[in-house]
């Protein structure tokens, strides 16, 4: 499948900025099932200062803002042509070896509520893909899909408290839990051909854990299903703050506004 995306982010700020870096991570995987035909990134009210692959295999740009600028626009288009692997990705490969995957961060530490889910999965019988699709379709069933719940610092205990959340906590909580039960695990950040619309309000996340004998396999639990050739996955990492399409910071004490245009479609 040929999918067409058209990604625009726009800040704006109520007074000038005088400093701000911005990391940008926008640029699709060239991996098992996935293949960038055309894709390029625009900056606009800013400066690309040094493109570089970081220890996830993610393309990232990193991009300042010019002096008293008021508005920074990133635009990232392009096509990618993808295949359903049924979530299989395959062989660990990049800089960070396997066993970093284990590392828990402030954004996925376990407590006791992951804890529990996390004891209640160590007793379930079956292979160890069942028991990750088990651990899909539990974290669903604890944490509902409802926006506006959390937040983009949310803890994976805090959505299983919440007992809601959005994609970006469903990954989280299965982390969390992958994790405790032994299974390195990575957040992944990307897009995802909808098929009752071709305007998003935003990404999509989902993970991957390492299963042995297979390798890295996807598990979109928002979904309910591994990935397929809908899925376009762009930048994977620890959690959130190391896959996020954006992130940066910057200088001064304007207040700052974000308007996301997304279109995908084939």
């Amino acid at each position: 499948m040929k999918l067409h995306i058209s990604h625009t982010t726009t800040y704006s700020y109520d007074q000038p900025v005088q400093y701000a870096l911005q990391q940008i991570r926008l640029t699709p995987k060239n991996r098992q099932g996935q293949q960038i035909l055309d894709w390029q990134i625009d900056v606009e009210g800013g400066n690309v200062e040094l493109e570089f692959d970081d220890h996830h295999n993610n393309k990232v740009m990193l991009a300042s803002c010019e002096p008293d600028c008021d508005a920074f626009v990133v635009s990232a288009h392009g096509t990618v042509e993808t295949r359903d692997i049924s979530g299989v990705i395959g062989t660990h490969g990049g800089y960070a070896p396997l066993w970093h995957f284990l590392s828990q961060t402030n954004l996925t530490k376990p407590g006791k509520m992951v804890r529990q889910l996390a004891k209640s999965l160590g007793q379930s019988d079956g292979d160890n893909l069942e028991k990750l699709h088990g651990l899909s379709s539990l974290v669903f069933k604890e944490v509902s899909y409802e926006i506006g719940k959390t937040e983009a610092g949310t803890t994976a205990e805090e959505a299983l408290e919440n007992g809601s959340g959005v994609c970006q906590d469903h990954a989280h909580v299965f982390i969390s839990t992958a994790r405790l039960l032994g299974f390195p695990c990575r957040y992944v950040s990307g897009y995802l051909m909808l098929n009752n619309r071709v305007d998003q309000d935003a990404s999509h996340a989902w993970v991957e854990a390492h299963v042995s004998g297979l390798g890295w396999v996807g598990f979109d639990v928002s979904n309910g299903i591994s990935p397929d050739e809908r899925y376009v996955p762009v930048a994977t990492g620890l959690d959130y703050n190391e896959a996020a399409p954006i992130s940066g910071m910057r200088f001064g004490d304007s207040t700052e506004s974000m308007i996301v245009s997304l279109q995908v479609q084939q």
